[in-house]
């Protein structure tokens, strides 16, 4: 089970800590079962930006970016060097501990 920390670039949005996360599921899917948006304009596919989020901590318990992934994240607002999609995070289901991610403003997303 994972712990997952969310910052929110929003102003005004506070900090989230979900605790008993199950492995098996993205990032993305992970915050929409709990009522927190974040825009996913593809539907999942890694064929969009709008996913973007910052990895802060825990980046080793996710997949190795893909090369289709890093083109994409070329293409967010803002791209750091801890930039992934969310829908491209999935949760090991062998492992466990804490990941810590910010999510960008949601109101400047426009499109992919």
């Amino acid at each position: 089970m994972y712990t997952l920390k969310i910052n929110f670039e929003q102003k005004d949005t506070p900090a989230i800590t979900l605790e008993n996360v199950a492995g098996g599921q993205s990032v993305l899917e992970v915050l929409l079962d709990n009522n927190i948006e974040l825009h996913h304009n593809c539907g999942m596919v890694c064929a969009c930006s709008t996913c973007h989020i910052y990895i802060n901590q825990g980046e080793d318990i996710f997949p190795e970016i893909i090369d289709r992934e890093e083109d994409f994240i070329d293409r967010a607002r803002n791209p750091r060097i801890n930039s992934r999609l969310g829908c491209q995070c999935v949760l090991d289901k062998d492992q466990a501990g804490t990941i810590s991610v910010t999510l960008p403003d949601q109101t400047l997303i426009y499109g992919d």
